[in-house]
């Protein structure tokens, strides 16, 4: 699976961005899909995922009521809606796929990867 990542960019502090990841091949069954984001000098971490199959959402505690997370089954495409940012969200965003979606409960390292998109975010 190839995951395409659109939408970073500048955006100042409290304001929206949108970003959207297509998968290459048709998604179905146990198939999750979400976003990690690593700001400079810091581990990668989990932003939010979607599980295809019932489009349960999980969140970080960090991005809660500020971040939504939505899938569109047509176009194999995951959107995320990151409203009230703010200067701790500034990070490269890399959407992230797998077939097993046990490893989003597990919060294991998840096996299809894209290219970052880099969120600025200014004062």
């Amino acid at each position: 699976v190839q995951l395409q990542a659109y939408g970073g960019g500048l955006v100042q502090t409290g304001g929206p961005l949108r970003l959207s990841c297509v998968a290459s091949r048709h998604t179905f069954g146990r198939f999750v899909m979400g976003w990690f984001r690593q700001a400079p000098g810091k581990e990668r971490e989990f932003v939010a995922a979607i599980i295809w199959n019932g489009g349960t959402e999980k969140y970080a505690d960090s991005v809660k009521g500020r971040f939504t997370i939505s899938k569109d089954n047509a176009e194999n495409t995951v959107i995320l809606q990151m409203n009230g940012l703010k200067a701790e969200d500034m990070a490269i965003y890399y959407c992230a796929a797998d077939y097993n979606t046990l490893k989003l409960r597990l919060g294991q390292k998840f096996d299809y990867w894209g290219r970052g998109t880099e969120v600025t975010v200014s004062s």
